[in-house]
């Protein structure tokens, strides 16, 4: 069975750490309402750019993302307050059901890796910071395709990079755009839907929801006991 987690910014495992502590008045409103006009031009802005043809590195992306939500609100002259939030993104925490769930995931000797649009750097800095470098067997960054997700390049990914089959990759995501991309490619797709956001009108739907990722641990289970139904009926 091979585990794949997806996207680290703010959705399947991965959460900023000090935000609140370390911003003022002013931009707990910028990280309520701009910081996710952040994240949407950050997605709008790699879709676009793989529509275009014109592969750029996701922190490029991130930093032009941020200008804009930043000069929306009129705070463009502040670097010092975007150089504050850039590096929100290099001080990642794990939500709390994280580590036990990979740690058990480790000990039944489940490969787990993570593919996402980041770059490297980013990658690396979020799998260190965040404490789960140890139980992540590899990384995969959209770098070595040079397009983004839900561009089928980017879930080929898996299968050139481990030694498994479309049908043993468990996929799992909170984004729903990106289980759809997946789900196209032929993964079975987990939404981990911390939100309760409603399914969205794509084509592919998840296979499996859940709010939290202890759900994925069910879904090993069930795994393993068609396996062993299988063997009987042999």
């Amino acid at each position: 069975m091979f585990l794949m987690l997806m996207e680290h910014y703010l959705t399947l495992t991965l959460r900023p750490v000090g935000v609140q502590k370390s911003l003022d008045g002013s931009c707990f409103r910028l990280h309520g309402h701009q910081f996710l006009r952040n994240g949407e031009k950050q997605l709008s802005y790699s879709w676009l750019l793989t529509v275009l043809k014109n592969y750029t590195d996701f922190w490029e992306i991130t930093e032009n993302a941020l200008d804009y939500a930043l000069e929306s609100v009129g705070l463009s002259y502040d670097n010092e307050l975007k150089q504050r939030l850039l590096k929100l993104y290099a001080e990642l925490d794990a939500y709390n059901e994280v580590h036990s769930v990979l740690s058990e995931l480790k000990e039944k000797t489940i490969t787990c890796a993570i593919l996402s649009n980041g770059s490297k750097f980013m990658l690396n800095s979020a799998v260190q910071s965040s404490g789960v470098k140890a139980f992540i067997d590899k990384v995969i960054s959209v770098d070595d395709v040079r397009t983004f997700k839900p561009d089928p390049l980017v879930y080929k990914m898996v299968v050139d990079n481990l030694p498994c089959q479309k049908k043993e990759v468990l996929f799992i995501s909170s984004n729903g755009w990106d289980i759809s991309g997946a789900a196209s490619y032929g993964f079975e797709t987990m939404w981990i839907n911390r939100l309760g956001a409603p399914v969205d009108r794509l084509p592919f739907k998840p296979d499996f929801i859940s709010t939290e990722l202890t759900a994925v641990k069910s879904r090993i289970m069930q795994i393993n006991n068609e396996k062993k139904i299988e063997n009987l009926c042999l």
